[in-house]
């Protein structure tokens, strides 16, 4: 992609709000994953990052983590199979202890101009990666999870704005609000914090495909200080683990 995403913020530094904690996050090779990963160890956490066979972006990731002082581990596979599903929450307990936050971030697109055009397929596929997926990891995750722990599902502000050639992706963004709403209420009382997160449009590799041939695109997705806001988010997730049982963050507009 050009230009590269930026996914840290230099300018940043951790103060240890996430000091000993451990981290599951899916989709953390690259985009708001890798960005979260980053912001999660510059605050003191261990970090499992679950990714599907992007394996250079994970290894990139892995590296830039370590050179920050921080651990990492990776796990390839199908975020879809309830096995690979097992497998992170079985190496995470076995390799850790415990699980602290559980960042659900892994998604797919698929651009289609109507209704018409999305198959059945491809349907099932998006919301069996994008919402189905989330159920599987949470109710495995959530076995091994304390009062104090943290579930962060990400959505996107398409479900309150809509996208028309999105249709079953903002579908399955919309379940996982009510996943989230649901969730939040339901563990209030275990003191298990669930939230939500809505970005708005990033550079990323989903984004660039749906949107890579419009010529404004750089400035679309970049902030007036240059920086991709992908970095800018990580600090919203940070902020999240350490305030709130439950907050729908939406972000709209340039005002970040």
């Amino acid at each position: 992609m050009k230009p590269k995403p930026i996914f840290n913020n230099p300018y940043y530094k951790g103060s240890g709000k996430l000091m000993n904690k451990v981290a599951i996050i899916t989709g953390g090779d690259s985009g708001i994953g890798r960005a979260v990963a980053v912001g999660f160890v510059k605050e003191g956490a261990t970090v499992v990052i679950a990714y599907y066979n992007e394996h250079k972006d994970a290894e990139e990731t892995k590296q830039f983590i370590e050179s920050l002082g921080g651990k990492c581990s990776l796990l390839a596979g199908d975020i879809k199979d309830t096995k690979f599903c097992d497998k992170i929450v079985e190496e995470t307990m076995r390799k850790y202890g415990k699980i602290d936050i559980l960042v659900n971030n892994s998604g797919v697109q698929y651009q289609q101009k109507s209704l018409l055009n999305i198959t059945d397929e491809q349907f099932d596929l998006t919301m069996k990666t994008n919402i189905y997926s989330m159920f599987y990891l949470t109710k495995r995750a959530l076995k091994y999870m304390l009062p104090c722990s943290s579930i962060i599902n990400v959505t996107s502000i398409t479900t309150f704005k809509g996208e028309p050639e999105l249709i079953d992706y903002v579908t399955s963004k919309g379940a996982i609000v009510g996943f989230t709403r649901a969730l939040a209420t339901n563990l209030a009382s275990k003191n298990i914090r669930v939230n939500a997160v809505s970005p708005r449009s990033i550079l990323d590799s989903i984004a660039t495909c749906l949107l890579g041939s419009k010529q404004n695109s750089n400035s679309w997705f970049r902030c007036s200080n240059g920086k991709s806001r992908s970095t800018l988010r990580n600090s919203a997730f940070i902020y999240i683990f350490s305030k709130f049982r439950f907050i729908l963050c939406y972000w709209s507009g340039n005002a970040y």
